[in-house]
This record gives C-alpha cells, structure tokens and sequence, in this order.
C-alpha cells in the first residue's frame, strides 16, 4: 500500500508540473514549424514580432486592430505587403495598412497601394506600402525612417456595421532592399529605437517578456560598409592618376638649356 501510495504522489506531483505548460497554447499555435507567426497583437505593446522576409499569418476580425512590428536598419528600403482574406459574403470594405517607426510616427509610403477598397463580395484585397530608406542619422525635427523597430498595423475603415464582427483572415511579409552608399550619411545614432531601450538592465530583466528581442542577422548598424567607400577609393585613385598625367603633358621638354645661344 505504501509503494503504491508513493507512486500516485509521483504522478500527481508529475502532472501538476505538466500542467502549465499544457496549458500555454501560444508557443505550439502561435507558430508553425518553420516559426511562422500564427497570430496578430492588438496594440504596439502587444505586436507580433516578425523577421524580414517572413510571412505571418493571423485570424482577426473585420473592424479590429491587427499590429505586427519587425526590424530594420540603416541602408535598408523596407517594403510592406498584406493581403486580406474576406468572407464570402460582405458589403465594400476600405483596408488600409499603417507602418510606424520605434518612436511610434507614421511613416509615409513612397509608393504602393497602402489603402484599397474591396468590393462587395470581392475575395480579397491587397495592400503594399514601400517606405524611405532607413537613415543612420536625422534632425531631431524630421521625420525620417531611423534603425530600429518598425510597426505594422492593420485595419478596415469605414465598414458597415452589418460586416462588424466578420471573420477574416490576413497574410504579411516585410521585406528590405539594401540600397547601400547611395543613402549613407554621416553620423548615427547612439543605439536603435527598439522597445525598451532606454531603460536599466534590472528593468529589462523584469520586463523581458515584452521587450522587443529581433534584429538584424548581425546585429544593428551592421551597414557601416556600403559601396560608398569603394567609390571613395576609386575615385582617390583616378584623381591621382589623373594628377600625374597632367604634369607629365604640361611640363614639356624640361629645364633649358644654360648654354648661350652663338653669337652671329
């Protein structure tokens, strides 16, 4: 009685250990094997991170708020696709993607179809937002794309309140173009806006949970070398070769002669 006793107290104390992590769905639904994000954050302090050229898919919610955020950083050209999955039966819909920077501003989308109406019963609609190149450095004044933590948000406007409610299901990608020297400039910013990174360590650790932790592969700023410096060589160069050809054509025959020409 007493082994058998012991053993159920094994097994209770085995399941109850087991039992919270049964109970957390979000690390085995919220991603798929390839680590796809399988759902969409209600706000910028509960936004999916996504990695550059990952698509993320999610189930919302016609008139909800859908937020993802990913990384970027200096010389990059990010682009912003969506695409939104619409019920087989629904009035005109106005969907309209958003993308802020760390710092929480709106940034304006060179081009791209960043808001597109659906019509009635229309399949889906797609949404594209390319924005300015990522600058290492800006004037507290301006607003231009700076490294760091970019947001994405997601939502229709303007819907009939007969399609509020209305199951939807939505696909993101983020991706980035290095444009390289073209875009360098001078200076850069002490560290990236990212969540949290004005903050102590000991806060970090005690707020780790919702802290952004993506970043670029190798790490931020990682495009100090662009092409620009290449140019900068090549052209020193040409500039001294050039300098030694002119002087070789200017200079002429040499110093003259000191001997006096003879006397007639």
């Amino acid at each position: 009685m007493r082994t058998v006793r012991a053993l159920s107290a094994a097994l209770l104390i085995l399941g109850l250990a087991a039992a919270p992590a049964a109970a957390d769905p979000w690390p085995s639904a919220s991603r798929d094997g390839a680590g796809a994000p399988k759902r969409a954050g209600t706000s910028f302090r509960t936004a999916t991170e996504i990695a550059q050229g990952q698509q993320a898919t999610a189930n919302g919610s016609t008139g909800d708020y859908l937020y993802w955020s990913f990384p970027a950083d200096t010389g990059q050209r990010p682009t912003v696709r969506a695409t939104v999955k619409l019920p087989d039966t629904h009035a005109a819909q106005t969907w309209q993607i958003d993308v802020y920077d760390g710092l929480r501003r709106r940034q304006a989308c060179q081009y791209g179809a960043q808001t597109r109406t659906a019509g009635a019963d229309a399949p889906s609609v797609e949404l594209a937002c390319v924005l300015r190149t990522v600058r290492a450095w800006s004037e507290p004044w301006a607003n231009d794309p700076l490294p760091g933590t970019y947001y994405i948000r997601l939502t229709a406007t303007g819907v009939p309140t007969s399609d509020l409610g209305l199951p939807v299901d939505t696909e993101v990608r983020a991706d980035s173009k290095d444009i390289g020297g073209a875009a360098a400039v001078d200076g850069s910013l002490s560290e990236p806006l990212v969540p949290g990174i004005a903050t102590t360590s000991e806060d970090r650790q005690e707020n780790a949970a919702v802290l952004a932790g993506l970043q670029p592969e190798d790490g931020w700023a990682s495009g100090w070398w662009s092409d620009r410096w290449v140019w900068t060589g090549v052209g020193g160069v040409l500039a001294a070769l050039a300098g030694v050809a002119g002087y070789a054509l200017t200079r002429g025959p040499g110093r003259p002669s000191r001997v006096p020409p003879p006397s007639a």
